[in-house]
């Protein structure tokens, strides 16, 4: 039984990733195609919003990757495919959008909580061990009594225990 889980689960790892791509939709000139699906791993699927183009099966995304091999076709850059993709979908198209103005919180916001949740964490720290440590004097010392008592107790510990 744990031979044939082994062999599954090997299975499952080796097989390569399941692409949308249709055999329809792929150029003829492979270095065309490598652009083609470089860009599609760029750029959002519109639907799924959490997959690329090149992972979707959604029409939306087909329609995108045929357009992307039609702006390759005719010649244009990858920046200007991207380009030509934002101007008419946004931003949000983008998989990772551009450094910009625009989006300086987008790319700032995490680095910004990571810091500020480090801080609050020190400083509450710092707080908690000064709190601890400044409790009433009078409490961290034993009073004679006590310390007599304490002696005792320590004593009657260590007297060996007589035989019966």
């Amino acid at each position: 039984m744990r031979k044939l889980v082994f062999i599954a689960i090997l299975l499952m790892l080796a097989a390569p990733a399941a692409y949308a791509v249709q055999p329809d939709e792929i150029m003829t000139d492979p270095a065309k195609e490598a652009r083609a699906r470089d860009l599609s791993r760029e750029l959002r699927c519109m639907v799924c919003q959490n997959q690329s183009i090149d992972d979707s099966d959604a029409p939306l995304a087909r329609d995108l990757r045929l357009l992307v091999r039609e702006r390759i076709a005719t010649g244009d850059s990858d920046s200007q495919v991207i380009d030509f993709l934002v101007a008419r979908y946004g931003e949000f198209v983008l998989l990772k959008p551009r450094f910009t103005p625009h989006t300086l919180l987008l790319w700032l916001l995490p680095p910004l909580a990571l810091i500020g949740g480090g801080a609050a964490l020190w400083f509450f720290s710092r707080r908690r061990a000064q709190s601890s440590g400044a409790a009433d004097p009078s409490l961290l010392h034993l009073t004679e009594e006590e310390e007599a008592r304490l002696e005792r107790l320590i004593a009657a510990e260590t007297q060996p225990e007589k035989p019966a």
